[in-house]
């Protein structure tokens, strides 16, 4: 299941969730605020980043740059509490599935998402179909 974690004034967040409607592709949204943000999302978040906290963090967040606190010096135990009880540290929309994150809204990468027997389908199929976006390769079955 593709998790969403997001904020409320965020417009990246509301683009990425458009896109994964537009793409009839089911999400999970939580956001980054409430209680539901627990422990283990956070460290599922940590464990994909590629770059660390670098991919995660921002640096300009108010609370880091007031307190001059250094993330690359905490123990994952202390950047896990220190997350959860600044949330608003956080880059955002970060989209998380089994294997992989992405932070941000990016609409080339947004498309890795895509389930892959679709991408496989689009690859094959008609380009002026009117189900291309969608397409789960169903349509050339018909047709034999």
């Amino acid at each position: 299941m593709i998790k969403i974690y997001t904020s409320p004034s965020c417009s990246s967040c509301r683009k990425v969730k458009k896109w994964f409607e537009e793409q009839n592709i089911p999400f999970k949204e939580k956001s980054i605020f409430s209680p539901s943000l627990n422990e283990n999302d956070i460290k599922e978040i940590l464990a994909k980043s590629e770059n660390g906290t670098e991919d995660i963090i921002s640096e300009r967040s108010k609370i880091i740059k007031e307190n001059d606190i250094n993330i690359e010096e905490m123990k994952v135990s202390d950047l896990v509490k220190f997350i959860k009880e600044n949330p608003s540290c956080l880059k955002r929309p970060i989209i998380v599935d089994d294997s992989r994150i992405q932070v941000g809204y990016n609409d080339e990468e947004i498309r890795t998402f895509i389930p892959v027997a679709r991408r496989l389908a689009q690859k094959w199929c008609n380009h002026d179909c009117p189900e291309y976006e969608h397409c789960d390769g169903k349509c050339d079955e018909e047709k034999k």
